[in-house]
């Protein structure tokens, strides 16, 4: 089992010579605008799937996946000769669907961001159903009234030493200065 390092090398030399080998060593005409995008490598190096891009319609991507099929064997020879390794992996092309998914989040984001501007739109002079703050404030509670805010202590009722409620602002006749 080859480390992690060594893998990412590997791939990419194969990278390299794949991209390289399709600009100017394979002339089959059925290949297109073909972009290398990746390659990853297992960890016992023995099989490599090279990750492609073709610009075009499907039936130029399918004609050049046929291209690059009849071309495996010459494209692993190369990739041999180039890593000088013990064993040349074996080589799987794979087209690339990051572009699709990257096109179908873009539209996406699309809709999304037409609808915000079709919400704007329509919220563009609209008016609150009720007050626009329909909290009550503390000092807007004495406006109204026209009361002064009560003191603190003013009303509450509380437990005295013997269980009887009383008035937190009058004192027990039997302990004078304590609650």
């Amino acid at each position: 089992m080859a480390d992690a390092a060594r893998a990412r090398k590997v791939a990419d030399r194969i990278h390299e010579t794949v991209a390289r080998l399709l600009q100017g060593r394979v002339k089959d005409p059925r290949l297109g605008m073909v972009t290398v995008t990746d390659v990853r490598v297992t960890g016992d190096l023995q099989q490599a799937t090279v990750f492609y891009t073709v610009y075009g319609t499907d039936r130029e991507r399918s004609a050049s996946a046929a291209a690059l099929r009849s071309a495996t064997g010459l494209i692993r020879s190369e990739v041999g000769k180039v890593l000088g390794i013990r064993l040349t992996p074996t080589i799987t092309f794979q087209l690339d669907a990051l572009p699709t998914t990257a096109k179908t989040l873009e539209d996406a984001l699309a809709q999304a961001r037409a609808r915000d501007e079709e919400i704007a739109r329509n919220a563009q002079g609209a008016t609150y159903a009720g007050d626009a703050d329909p909290y009550r404030h503390d000092d807007e509670d004495a406006d109204q009234t026209g009361d002064a805010p009560e003191r603190p202590g003013d009303g509450v009722v509380s437990r005295g030493l013997a269980g009887g409620t009383q008035d937190a602002g009058a004192q027990d006749p039997e302990y004078p200065g304590e609650l």
